[in-house]
């Protein structure tokens, strides 16, 4: 994204709450939380949407920085950066939270099959999933595509995903959550 696009989502009143861009560390994680309390308290979200917001934005940046310290070791400088946002669009009213992170060819496969696989799940069914996931124990967050994406899709309204290559490995691994405001509380 360059600035004069962000601009141009500040001025269509697409409001966002936090960006960064860069590498993860678990301390810089929480200096995000701590800056995005400080938001959703200044505009006043309901308990229901920051508690969905927190929840995708630590499952979201705690998967990119796990992912990064697991596939690239070496390499780390030039694969590991990720990109997240947290916002809201104003017409019609609704956060999201994007990522975007770098992946590899195999991950591209499996991320795209489970992904998928949630998209004709039900609010009951992604309920279901997720409860058998925990108590089998078999995806752990550091496989990746495993249960930390079913409690994000648990928790949005909608979900968008694309890869764009980069080199013949390696693709720009970009999630999109949409949570809309409740009705009553327009």
């Amino acid at each position: 994204m360059k600035y004069n696009e962000l601009e141009a989502l500040l001025e269509e009143g697409k409001i966002i709450f936090l960006t960064y861009g860069g590498f993860l560390t678990q301390s810089l994680i929480a200096g995000m939380i701590d800056a995005l309390e400080k938001e959703v308290r200044s505009n006043d979200l309901s308990t229901k949407i920051s508690t969905h917001l927190f929840t995708i934005f630590i499952e979201l940046a705690q998967n990119m920085m796990n992912y990064a310290k697991a596939k690239y070791g070496s390499d780390a400088e030039r694969y590991a950066k990720g990109l997240i946002i947290v916002g809201m669009d104003s017409d019609p009213r609704y956060y999201y939270v994007i990522s975007r992170n770098i992946v590899d060819a195999s991950d591209k496969a499996k991320l795209t099959e489970h992904f998928e696989e949630l998209e004709g799940l039900d609010k009951e069914s992604l309920r279901a999933l997720y409860r058998a996931k925990r108590k089998a124990g078999k995806e752990k967050h550091h496989q990746g595509a495993g249960i930390g994406f079913v409690e994000i899709v648990r928790r949005c309204d909608a979900f968008e995903y694309t890869f764009t290559p980069i080199d013949t490995e390696h693709y720009y691994f970009t999630f999109k959550t949409i949570i809309h405001q409740p009705q009553e509380s327009l």
